[in-house]
């Protein structure tokens, strides 16, 4: 990253995705503002940079002079906010669409120069699942407000920490079945966590890239069936029975099981495993930024495999 760079602004930096980008962006020496409605969680980041260059401050997502304040100063604006699931206070379109709009306003009045949105595959305002929607609202919205903003949609995003590989492989653990949701037909294209976060550095730095959409997918698709029996095999369980769950089944379980704690399954969760979650072709995506995918097979084994496996 140039020299000129002072102050880089990653608003959901204490993430999965985030914490990769952070410690990426300490290498360069830039000073780190780490937006968090929970400055306390931030703390440990400050390990992956040198005394005083990662800074976490306190902000409210929904209030346009939080944000304002968190980004005095920026030179570059990383937009990572997202859920997977709603809980009170937070809904998609809160987070996804209306919380992008407000931070990409406020980059754009503080004369940041560069600003990266997060979004995902399947984003579409028109989408009737409200995960897509919001992201396709929340694209739409940073494009009009900061019309050089690069988008990167990536596919489901795996290692250490994920919530695909893992999440299915503690299930495996413990029930006797996993649920093959619509027969295991979705397909999907799984990127590494890592080339995510050297997306965004390119991003970030190549000229070339700005107004542009980035679709971010691994070095091949697989069915859903295909990775449950995967994540079976490294999680020491290789005959754990997959259960087909028709789709209206499915939808059904899902209205119990997202009242329960940490929302094992939602209604909307069921409507995205309705369509494919790979990249589409019409897009440039990892190549085009000079990256090469790194496989599953080469990650995955690392933290899902039983001690002593």
């Amino acid at each position: 990253m140039s020299a000129s760079w002072g102050r880089v602004v990653v608003f959901g930096g204490s993430g999965f995705i985030g914490r990769h980008i952070v410690q990426r962006l300490a290498r360069t020496g830039v000073e780190i503002v780490v937006p968090s409605r929970n400055p306390g969680q931030v703390a440990s980041l400050r390990l992956a940079g040198e005394v005083g260059q990662i800074v976490p401050v306190a902000v409210d997502i929904g209030s346009d002079a939080a944000i304002a304040a968190s980004l005095t100063g920026a030179d570059a604006v990383i937009n990572l906010i997202g859920i997977l699931a709603t809980s009170r206070g937070n809904g998609f379109d809160a987070v996804q669409h209306q919380a992008a709009a407000r931070i990409a306003r406020a980059a754009k009045a503080a004369g940041a120069r560069t600003f990266v949105q997060m979004s995902a595959i399947g984003a579409d305002p028109a989408s009737d699942s409200a995960y897509a929607a919001s992201k396709g609202a929340g694209e739409a919205a940073v494009r009009a407000a900061f019309p050089d903003a690069v988008i990167l949609r990536p596919s489901i995003v795996f290692g250490p920490g994920d919530g695909f590989f893992q999440r299915f492989g503690r299930m495996a653990g413990l029930l006797p079945f996993l649920p093959l949701i619509g027969g295991g037909h979705t397909r999907f294209q799984p990127v590494y966590a890592g080339d995510v976060a050297d997306a965004v550095m390119v991003a970030l730095t190549d000229p070339a890239c700005r107004r542009r959409t980035y679709e971010l997918g691994g070095p091949r698709a697989y069915s859903f069936r295909e990775l449950l029996e995967y994540i079976c095999r490294q999680a020491g369980v290789p005959g754990r029975w997959l259960l087909p769950l028709p789709f209206p089944i499915a939808t059904v379980q899902a209205a119990f099981m997202e009242l329960l704690p940490g929302k094992p399954l939602t209604r909307d969760q069921v409507r995205l495993l309705k369509r494919d979650n790979v990249v589409s072709g019409t897009l440039p995506g990892l190549s085009d930024l000079g990256i090469v995918p790194t496989a599953v097979e080469l990650v995955v084994p690392t933290y899902l495999r039983p001690s002593g496996g």
